[in-house]
């Protein structure tokens, strides 16, 4: 029996390749009844071609899904129901439960599953350790006043040094609005399903834009160029001249990875509040199973899944293969684990174990989200999120823009969006 897998790391990421390839070596070997061929199209997830393939039927036996995507695939019953198979999800009751919800519908335990979550992200601030001590900050700004006020701080240090960047371009302005919304107590939408109705239309809403309009306009510490997306704050902090900017771990590997920063320049602390760190956005990805799968690869779907992604020392766990590669060990990810389990103690304790990078610089981060609310991306994220762009991008570049009329045509263009789901 064959079965297919998506999201085969692609040639460029040698390591990561040599892993997967390994691992299906080594799961074919224990499991000799079963072929397991990766797909490498990359990126992992292109949502044109997603929304083509979901409706010919043509993903693979066991497809990736981001968080966005799971409440469209099951609304288009496009994947198979695998709760009659949760007994078989290694350590599927120390996995976080929102994580497993994203699955459910309604995003909520009801009875049903239609995939396993297999990475989880949370967004925090990343910062140059080095800038901090050349500008005299000796700890990590806690609230988005000490943001901004830390940003001058960076500015001030001479030409070409930005204080903070943030994103308004291919869907990660709205996605990065989202997430200031959720630390200032705000919700992107409230209701579900036909009743559902954006919320951000308020003061915590406008607050994201008035600060960032601030700090671009009037203290001018977020730089000229703006557009940017994922990767783009990790360029700019890689030539030692941006100080801050939102992100989640992936973030920090992939600027060492591609543009050789030193981790011991970069640390991470959880993401800014109002009064103190409150809430953040929760993201991620796993895979659901084709509804056309026969229940025998339904079964082997599971098995590799929990050898690669859910089994403390095997996969992605084996974190003695991982630096014994050269590949970082030590990192806050990936987040899957309720703390404290018995399968989050074993990878944590793994982990320590074979640590190769400054863990210290990433302690406050680990230890903030214990005390947040993590709160999960809202529905049609993608779709709303491009909509967020505009607002996003307008307040970056327009000096003269109505700010609370931005924030009005965002509110109409996600709830046609909702409406229409």
């Amino acid at each position: 029996m064959t079965i297919t897998v998506g999201c085969e790391p692609p040639t460029t990421q040698k390591a990561q390749r040599q892993f997967f390839l390994d691992d299906i070596a080594a799961f074919e070997k224990a499991n000799p009844g079963i072929t397991v061929k990766g797909d490498d199209a990359n990126p992992c997830e292109v949502p044109a071609k997603f929304t083509a393939q979901l409706a010919a039927g043509t993903e693979d036996n066991v497809f990736y899904t981001a968080f966005t995507d799971p409440a469209n695939v099951i609304a288009a019953g496009q994947a198979a129901d695998i709760q009659s198979y949760v007994k078989d999800i290694a350590n599927e009751s120390s996995i976080l439960p929102q994580l497993l919800n994203v699955y459910r519908q309604g995003s909520a335990s009801s009875g049903d599953l239609y995939g396993i979550p297999v990475n989880n992200y949370d967004e925090g601030l990343v910062y140059n350790t080095t800038l901090f001590q050349r500008a005299g900050i000796t700890s990590p700004p806690s609230t988005w006043t000490d943001v901004a006020a830390d940003a001058k701080k960076i500015s001030a240090l001479g030409p070409g040094y930005i204080g903070y960047v943030d994103l308004s371009a291919q869907n990660t302005g709205g996605w990065h609005f989202a997430a200031e919304l959720f630390s200032r107590g705000g919700q992107m939408v409230s209701g579900t399903g036909s009743s559902a109705t954006a919320a951000f239309d308020t003061s915590a809403g406008l607050s994201v834009l008035q600060m960032l309009h601030q700090m671009r306009f009037v203290d001018n510490d977020m730089g000229t160029k703006q557009g940017l997306a994922w990767q783009d704050p990790q360029q700019i902090m890689s030539t030692g001249k941006l100080g801050m900017y939102m992100g989640a771990p992936d973030t920090v590997t992939n600027m060492h990875a591609t543009y050789n920063t030193p981790y011991t320049n970069i640390a991470m602390a959880p993401l800014p509040g109002v009064s103190g760190p409150s809430a953040t956005l929760l993201g991620g990805d796993g895979y659901m199973f084709n509804k056309k799968d026969t229940p025998a690869q339904i079964t082997a779907g599971i098995k590799f899944l929990n050898f690669e992604f859910l089994t403390p020392n095997d996969g992605q766990f084996n974190y003695t293969r991982t630096a014994k590669a050269g590949q970082p060990v030590g990192l806050p990810e990936p987040d899957l684990f309720t703390s404290g389990s018995a399968a989050d103690q074993q990878a944590s304790t793994d982990e320590k174990a074979s640590a190769n990078v400054p863990t210290q610089n990433f302690s406050a981060y680990t230890a903030g989200l214990t005390n947040m609310q993590l709160v999960i991306e809202p529905p049609q994220a993608q779709a709303i999120y491009a909509q967020g762009d505009k607002a996003m991008y307008a307040a970056l570049t327009n000096s003269n823009a109505n700010l609370q009329q931005l924030l009005d045509t965002f509110k109409t263009g996600a709830n046609a969006i909702l409406q229409n789901q």
